[in-house]
């Protein structure tokens, strides 16, 4: 588990450089895909899609 969020935080700091700096590369889209899948596979992941199905409900119930 250790080693898993020392993975995560890395591609979490390398992401945020690599959008910050406004090139986003090929190996940078690479770097954020294998960030999604270290988050899927973390303790972190039911938090995130709960956060993230809590916000889709609220944005799905505005009515313009």
């Amino acid at each position: 588990m250790a080693i898993s969020v020392s993975v995560v935080l890395l591609l979490v700091i390398l992401a945020v450089v690599f959008l910050r700096n406004g090139a986003l590369k090929f190996s940078h889209g690479l770097v954020c895909a294998l960030l999604g899948f270290y988050l899927a596979s973390s303790s972190m992941a039911p938090t995130i899609h709960n956060g993230l199905t809590a916000t889709a409900d609220i944005v799905s119930s505005l009515q313009p």
